[in-house]
């Protein structure tokens, strides 16, 4: 090989030529920069994907380009969470959850470009810890699914998160990536927000799931409950909380003789694919059925859809309520039968009603609204028949991936 075709290997090589470009005395990049405003905006739009994955700016000072990598925002401990998972989130978004902004409303409108949509600007106005989705697009004056895009748009670029509305009944314990240093910058701005107050002492409050009405004390004055509801705001703002659910499975153990007769009769691929409600299988949160499509403007479901008349035990609820038990085992049937509470009609009836919620994917609150049910009835309902619920308490897949923390 000659000395100019060596020569020429080298310069065409990738990295040589980034190397020459950067590095070396004839670079034109330094000569660029200073005379081209482009080629500035170009650097900033590359520098800023690498560190904050967020690019805002204007071309020539007018055309405004924006851009944002979600995964370089959205981030466990040190684990970056896949843009999917946020998608996916994202899409499960329903009426009963809440929007959080992570910061205070004068400085996000101020981040806002002039051209921004009007609706956005009302949705930040309106919204509120307290105040579910479907309340909110009341308040504004807006359609449901407008508000719903609106919202995956604020917690796509790191503005908001998805929380269920605070109320006193919500569970909520220590985040496991809690920052618990007596002396951090959290501990610093928590004492400056909350004068008379340190985190470490409030943090504590939440070592183990606790609800916020164990805090309400009925003697003190309402500042007081209001300040508390600030605080619990700016520990989820900042990621030091997480609120846990309850969910319901049904629990059924199979009896031996029909076990070991099922085990014998049915052939070996059934046996470990098959699986019925009463295994703790059914505790996965595998892909969803289609029970947990809801729609936007309406809070019943598919499943939900066949409603028992009130009133006496007529043989049609009989009929409706043996079909709905239809699905179960035998055993798990049997076993339904016998829980003392099913003598009632009523109890029966309401069961059998919410049985397709027993699966440990719905959580309390789901069902309250699908169902417009009280919480109180529902608790009841699950103490009545506790010998075959298993009732367990964790995050809601669907927006725990919101609970994590932010650059």
């Amino acid at each position: 090989m000659s000395e100019s075709e060596c020569f020429e290997q080298q310069w065409l090589c990738p990295g040589t030529l980034f190397q020459r470009a950067t590095e070396g005395p004839q670079s034109p990049f330094h000569h660029i920069l200073p005379k081209c405003k482009l080629a500035r905006d170009l650097k900033e739009t590359y520098d800023s994907l690498c560190t904050t994955g967020v690019v805002r700016l204007h071309i020539n000072n007018w055309l405004e380009v924006s851009f944002c990598l979600p995964h370089k925002i959205h981030y466990v401990a040190t684990n970056f969470i896949p843009p999917e998972a946020i998608e996916r989130s994202l899409k499960s978004i329903r009426p009963y959850h809440a929007l959080l902004l992570l910061n205070d409303e004068k400085s996000l409108l101020n981040e806002l470009p002039l051209d921004c949509s009007p609706a956005l600007v009302r949705v930040i106005k309106t919204t509120s810890a307290v105040k579910n989705l479907q309340q909110l697009a009341q308040d504004a004056d807006l359609a449901l699914l407008q508000v719903f895009q609106l919202a995956a748009h604020l917690v796509y670029w790191g503005k908001a998160i998805i929380i269920y509305p605070l109320c006193e009944n919500n569970v909520y314990m220590l985040s496991p990536n809690a920052s618990v240093c007596l002396y951090s910058p959290l501990a610093d701005a928590f004492s400056c927000q909350f004068r008379g107050h340190n985190l470490p002492s409030m943090l504590a409050k939440f070592s183990l799931p606790v609800s916020l009405s164990e805090f309400k004390n009925p003697l003190a004055p309402p500042v007081q409950e209001t300040q508390l509801i600030q605080m619990v705001i700016w520990m989820l703002q900042h990621r030091l909380l997480i609120q846990l659910h309850t969910y319901v499975c049904l629990m059924v153990p199979p009896n031996e003789e029909e076990f070991r007769a099922q085990d014998e009769d049915m052939p070996f691929t059934a046996r470990v694919g098959g699986r019925s409600l009463s295994t703790p299988n059914a505790l996965s949160f595998g892909s969803p059925t289609s029970s947990d499509d809801m729609t936007l403007t309406s809070p019943s479901m598919d499943n939900s859809s066949a409603e028992l008349i009130p009133g006496g035990d007529s043989p049609l609820n009989k009929r409706m309520t043996e079909n709905l038990l239809a699905s179960l085992l035998e055993h798990e049937r049997e076993a339904i039968l016998n829980v003392p509470a099913a003598q009632n009609p009523e109890d029966l009836r309401m069961f059998a009603r919410l049985l397709h919620y027993f699966r440990g994917r719905h959580h309390l609150e789901e069902i309250m609204y699908n169902e417009n049910m009280r919480r109180s009835q529902l608790l009841m309902l699950f103490d009545k028949f506790r010998s075959v619920l298993v009732v367990t308490s964790h995050e809601d897949p669907v927006i725990s991936v919101f609970q994590s923390l932010l650059k």
